[in-house]
């Protein structure tokens, strides 16, 4: 079969040849139809995710959309390792599959799983999001963010504030449901003014999809500025500006600011599979927007080294 293999730390998957998955016990084949480029995808196919094996090679993508030998259409979770997403077939154990709903065709599910998963498992599962509070989405731009928005809003915020660095694409999610937004091009003391102004009106969860400075400025931020009568939730997805921060310890003993994690180990696989579910069942009702770019499977080696933006990359073989 047709995969993208990767063969070493580092190295950009190449579009080859690698035997076809025969499946064990309790698997079955799924004929791939789409799968995204996702953060995840790109972060253990290098080798620096927390995730990731070191064994190589291996075909990369992590989920994706297909069908069983029967005809029916799924949508599947971490392929059994070597096999991945990003190849004509792979092979699942039928509990980490979740049926696709008829309004959902392949490419916008196998776009909106991933990034809708992320948000959706860090208000519910981490933040516990309640209706009527507030929501800070740390890096609202990609689609991810833009995401978020659209699902603290469908899960009952009162009010939500997205940040990001391109004026255009902030300026875009007023139409997603954000009430307002901040920039993040400010130089560092103008940044943790603006933050500041945010939570003196109150912040009760904040995603954050970028970490460094920005989290920085904005734990500062809350510690000086929010109600100390405020319990905030500080819930860490993703590094996209840095995997370290400096925190003064003195920003977490002034108000109640909890800092946890989302993701995997930190959230049971089978609450994310949960969430995911939820994403699909809730897209056609809150009309969840996502960009998507069609892209084929053999093309995989110049779309990888594309910089990523708001429009999210599905291989289709």
């Amino acid at each position: 079969m047709k995969a993208a293999i990767v063969q070493g730390p580092g190295r950009t998957p190449a579009y080859a040849d690698f035997p076809a998955p025969i499946p064990a016990e309790g698997e079955q084949i799924v004929k791939v139809t789409a799968a995204a480029l996702t953060q995840l995808a790109r972060g253990r196919a290098s080798g620096a995710h927390y995730s990731s094996s070191g064994a190589y090679p291996f075909v990369a993508g992590v989920d994706g959309v297909g069908r069983f030998a029967d005809g029916g259409r799924v949508y599947f979770l971490l392929p059994r390792a070597p096999y991945g997403a990003f190849a004509d077939e792979t092979v699942m154990a039928h509990a980490q599959c979740l049926p696709v709903p008829d309004d959902l065709d392949d490419v916008t599910a196998a776009a909106i799983a991933n990034p809708g998963m992320s948000s959706w498992a860090a208000l519910v599962e981490r933040a516990r999001l309640a209706p009527g509070e507030t929501v800070l989405v740390n890096g609202a731009t990609g689609t991810s963010g833009r995401l978020a928005v659209q699902i603290a809003r469908r899960l009952g915020a009162k009010k939500v504030i997205a940040t990001g660095r391109n004026p255009e694409a902030l300026a875009s999610l007023a139409a997603l449901g954000a009430d307002a937004t901040i920039a993040l091009g400010a130089d560092d003391a103008a940044l943790e003014q603006s933050f500041r102004g945010a939570f003196a009106e109150t912040v009760d969860v904040v995603l954050d999809y970028l970490w460094g400075r920005s989290a920085e400025a904005l734990l500062s931020a809350a510690a000086r500025a929010a109600p100390k009568s405020s319990s905030i939730r500080f819930v860490q997805i993703g590094a996209v500006t840095g995997g370290r921060i400096g925190l003064n310890a003195d920003v977490l003993r002034s108000t109640p600011i909890d800092v946890m994690g989302s993701g995997l180990g930190s959230v049971p696989a089978h609450r994310f599979a949960a969430a995911i579910a939820a994403v699909f069942a809730a897209a056609g009702p809150a009309g969840l927007q996502v960009a998507t770019s069609a892209v084929p499977l053999a093309e995989i080696e110049s779309a990888w080294t594309q910089a990523e933006d708001a429009r999210r990359v599905v291989f289709v073989p």
